[in-house]
């Protein structure tokens, strides 16, 4: 059926639409209009805003909708023009509505009175644009005075009228804070909720370590709940110790138990030494102790008769008796226990002139001043070198309050049970005198000029071994420890325990000692080497292990060994050319036993014994080590009887011992 004539005017109306919506998009000129530019995921310079919401459940979620519910911003230019803004919410103490949550200061002139009032206060910088203190503004009430004072000498002017409005609006919240604390100090009691207020940061704290006096400096305090002993205040103090290197602080932590009622700031386990009773007795002790704290840093050797510090098996520490030689030489102890020292904060920071001075300098890579270790050019130098820090420059005295805080304990080695421990400063006491008159010239020649001389390979052959046999009892081990006494340095004495039974063992702790030793310039002796010195065989191949380490570990030894046997001829040959000198001890003649029985006799033994009858005593041919026990039987003997030594004690013992080969003269 053909088309109305409503039908093809619809069509016609359709077409001309269709070519004028693409004239449109072609342009008047047939041009096409440009697009518009979709950007890439995140390439859009600009910014969008999201805003938090909150469902009836508490939900948050996000949309781009502005909230309306909210209030104008409570600081602006406006408020910004007041010198303190109190920011006070509401409180639940039933003595009033508000509490004040914090104090804002703004005003310039303000802020510069508190840079004196709260100097070296932690946590505080006065000169911020924005500075903030919160209840229960503990600033203040430590240095209530100092703010007191501040406003009584500032001149009537704008300042005062500042500082007065500070006051005004602190004393109202702290006036029942700072009249308690006024009335503990005054009795000197205190309770557990203020503790807080009698322990101002920065001041001198008393506390006793193993029943001695201790002084720390506080750094601060907190509430808290402990997980074994319940609600208690942990005092977190800085005591000033030694690394080796540098003097620095080391933290601390004492804890004092909740408490009902008040108590006695003096019988508290840490509270400030200006509470003590006897104070400035106190201060005193604690101040010579620190002297001597500050000059054993670095390397001493010395006597030591007391109880020190060490670990158990499970690190606890406990007391060990030590009554021997030790070492103090805090370096070595963190280098042969590298977990074991603490971490120390330098002792102040830079000022920021200094660090802007030293910007450029390619050494000053630290905002911190660490005073340095130096030399003790006042103590009295041995034979070998008396200090061997790896730093050894002009150092910094500590002031008389660090000295005060410096720790009680010193690191250091004992020679005798060969353990690393802790000693306390006030128990040393200078080397002893020596014992007996040696020929020291080969041995003190070796400590000052070893350097000069040198194998092929360097460091090669540079110690000096001697090799010391003979019989039982004739002075083998005591030549050592003479050379020891009379160079004034330590004398390490190992022995098949210090070493192992195992190659890799002996290997490991050789290497150790030798390291050990040549540090502290010591004299080291092998007593009975012929354990491990032993001629090796085909048969034995641990135990020729063991001597070829010797063998090659002694060779790059650079220090004096000595070596006792009365086994020479079981040695092995190759130690012949290592030995440098090697002596033979005799047997004791009479001339030789007259003057040990002399000897011993002086050493404070009261007797009744004639010089004849020293000399009849000589005629028996026995050793100076059975010279000595019998002495000391014989001595027994007579304490037995309450009277003086006679020769008949001795020739009782002497008749006793006649059935074990020893033979009295006729």
């Amino acid at each position: 059926m053909a088309p109305t004539l409503e039908q093809n005017s619809a069509v016609e109306i359709a077409i001309t639409q269709t070519d004028a919506a693409r004239d449109v998009s072609n342009g008047t000129n047939g041009e096409t209009a440009p697009k518009e530019v979709v950007p890439k995921l995140g390439m859009k310079c600009d910014l969008k805003n999201l805003y938090q919401k909150e469902d009836e459940r508490g939900r948050a979620s996000w949309t781009d909708k502005y909230p309306e519910d909210l209030d104008e911003a409570a600081e602006n230019e406006v408020t910004a023009r007041y010198a303190i803004l109190v920011r006070n919410k509401k409180s639940f103490d039933s003595r009033k509505k508000l509490e004040i949550d914090s104090i804002v200061v703004q005003s310039p002139l303000l802020k510069q009175v508190l840079t004196k009032v709260l100097k070296d206060y932690p946590g505080v910088t006065p000169n911020l644009n924005r500075l903030i203190f919160q209840a229960p503004f503990n600033p203040f009430v430590h240095r209530w005075t100092q703010l007191t004072t501040a406003l009584e000498e500032e001149e009537e002017g704008e300042t005062k009228q500042h500082v007065q409005l500070l006051y005004t609006v602190l004393e109202a919240e702290l006036k029942d804070t700072i009249a308690a604390k006024a009335d503990y100090i005054k009795n000197k009691v205190i309770t557990f909720e203020h503790l807080w207020t009698i322990f101002q940061p920065g001041t001198t704290l008393y506390s006793e370590e193993w029943g001695r006096h201790c002084g720390s400096k506080f750094n601060n305090g907190s509430y808290y709940e402990h997980p074994k002993y319940g609600p208690c205040y942990g005092v977190n103090t800085q005591k000033v110790d030694w690394d080796g290197d540098k003097f620095g602080y080391a933290s601390n932590q004492h804890i004092i138990l909740a408490f009902g009622g008040t108590r006695s700031i003096a019988s508290l386990d840490a509270f400030p030494l200006s509470f003590h009773p006897e104070q400035k007795k106190i201060r005193a002790q604690l101040l010579k102790r620190g002297k001597l704290f500050e000059h054993y840093h670095g390397y001493h050797y010395q006597a030591y008769k007391a109880f020190a510090i060490g670990k158990d098996m499970c690190g606890n520490d406990i007391k060990v008796t030590v009554d021997s030689r030790v070492i103090i030489d805090t370096f070595a102890y963190g280098k042969f226990n590298p977990n074991s020292l603490k971490h120390l904060s330098p002792l102040k920071i830079k000022s920021k002139a200094i660090i802007e001075d030293t910007t450029n300098d390619s050494d000053s890579d630290s905002d911190y001043e660490y005073p340095d270790s130096e030399t003790d050019t006042d103590t009295p130098t041995p034979t070998t070198l008396a200090n061997t820090n790896p730093i050894d420059i002009k150092r910094t005295p500590l002031t008389d309050e660090q000295l005060i805080q410096c720790s009680s304990l010193l690191k250091g080695y004992t020679l005798k049970t060969k353990r690393w421990l802790s000693f306390f400063p006030s128990a040393h006491s200078s080397s002893p005198p020596s014992q007996k008159e040696l020929i020291l010239a080969f041995a003190s020649s070796q400590v000052l000029h070893s350097a000069k001389f040198d194998d092929v390979i360097s460091g090669k052959g540079r110690g000096i071994i001697m090799l010391l046999s003979g019989g039982p009892g004739i002075g083998k081990t005591l030549t050592a420890e003479s050379v020891a006494e009379n160079m004034q340095v330590p004398l390490y004495m190992m022995s098949a325990g210090d070493l192992g039974i195992k190659s890799s063992e002996v290997e490991a702790s050789l290497t150790t000692i030798l390291e050990m030793v040549a540090k502290w310039n010591a004299v080291l002796l092998l007593d009975e080497c012929d354990v491990f010195l032993e001629a090796r065989s085909a048969h034995d191949l641990e135990r020729n292990k063991i001597v070829s380490i010797f063998l090659r570990t002694l060779e790059y030894y650079e220090g004096i060994l000595f070596l006792t046997t009365n086994r020479v001829k079981n040695m092995d040959p190759a130690f012949q050319s290592r030995i440098h000198i090697s002596m033979e001890y005799p047997g004791l003649d009479k001339d030789s036993r007259m003057q040990v029985w002399k000897n011993f006799l002086e050493r404070g033994i009261e007797h009744e014994i004639s010089e004849g009858e020293v000399e009849g005593l000589a005629e028996v041919e026995i050793n100076g080590r059975q010279i000595k026990n019998v002495l000391k039987t014989g001595q027994l003997l007579a304490c037995h009887q309450g009277v003086k030594l006679r020769f008949e004690h001795l020739k009782t013992v002497l008749d006793v011992e006649k059935h074990s080969g020893v033979e009295m003269a006729s």
